[in-house]
């Protein structure tokens, strides 16, 4: 008798996968993990453009219903996570989330964490200064009122207003949605539905004004180059944004990892069968599972 395919994966086999992208990643050649990381940069800018484009043009709805705003600005931005997820590329906030996965059960070397959050974090920077730069300041497409006083404006709330712990506290919020975004999009078999996983967790983030450390790198670099009030260095030391929202995002992302972790994986080896990890079985046949099994083998 034909049984269908589960359009969704278990939990279970959700954190095996997650487990087993790090350990591809973490084999992965680093010029290419940083060219990855660097068309990330771009695409996330895409996404970021187009979120302040709508609200920066639109002023009118902004001063009667500034909600209504932040959500049509929310709503669009998640179309560069969308292209990140489906073109396999690598983006920092993501990577928070898997890497210390399979650092916990062993699949991948200590030193392996920071080296790919270093790589993808500069690949993830110079991607977004160059859109920001070239694809945006030099070719004038918003440097004209209402748009580039809103850039001006934006960069000052990111970066110039908040305390330390406020944007702390918002990377925590932000990158807990983006790591139920990337679980869910692990979760989903078909295209359709990866991009509804991703949707609605991002839409939410933005929305709400949390604060990611890669959509900052273009959105706070973009004001500067727009003459905001508002220095590198304040936006790196003085203020603390990049640091506060970088450090927020890795508490945001271990809120997903480590109860993945607890729940699904104490158990784990990459030769369990992943419907029985969740039941804490262990067995020599990785034949005995329906889905793909783990290929590398744990890092002692």
């Amino acid at each position: 008798m034909y049984t269908p395919t589960p359009s969704t994966l278990k939990p279970n086999e959700v954190a095996a996968v997650l487990v087993e992208t790090a350990v591809l990643k973490h084999h992965t050649r680093y010029d290419k993990t940083f060219f990855k990381a660097f068309l990330a940069g771009v695409m996330l800018s895409f996404g970021g453009l187009l979120s302040e484009i709508i609200q920066g043009g639109s002023q009118g709805i902004n001063s009667s219903n500034p909600g209504l705003v932040k959500i049509l600005g929310g709503f669009v931005f998640p179309v560069g996570l969308v292209m990140i997820v489906l073109q396999g590329q690598e983006l920092l906030t993501s990577n928070m989330m898997t890497f210390p996965m399979a650092l916990l059960t062993r699949s991948i070397p200590v030193w392996s964490l920071p080296v790919n959050w270093i790589i993808v974090m500069f690949g993830n920077l110079v991607g977004s200064l160059f859109f920001a730069a070239i694809l945006v300041r030099y070719t004038g497409i918003i440097s004209m009122a209402p748009y580039d006083e809103f850039v001006r404006e934006f960069a000052i709330k990111k970066a110039g207003t908040p305390e330390w712990h406020q944007v702390f506290l918002r990377g925590i919020g932000c990158n807990w949605l983006v790591s139920i975004a990337i679980w869910q999009s692990a979760g989903a078999r078909d295209t359709v539905s990866k991009i509804y996983a991703i949707w609605i967790p991002i839409w939410i983030f933005v929305a709400c004004g949390y604060d990611h450390v890669v959509a900052n790198m273009f959105s706070v670099p973009l004001g500067i180059m727009f003459h905001a009030n508002l220095t590198t260095a304040q936006y790196i030391r003085k203020r603390v944004s990049f640091i506060a929202a970088f450090i927020g995002n890795v508490v945001g992302a271990l809120f997903v990892a480590l109860p993945a972790w607890y729940f699904y994986l104490l158990n784990y080896n990459s030769d369990t069968p992943l419907d029985r990890v969740e039941q804490g079985e262990a067995s020599d046949n990785p034949g005995d599972s329906s889905a793909n099994s783990l290929t590398k083998k744990r890092v002692n």
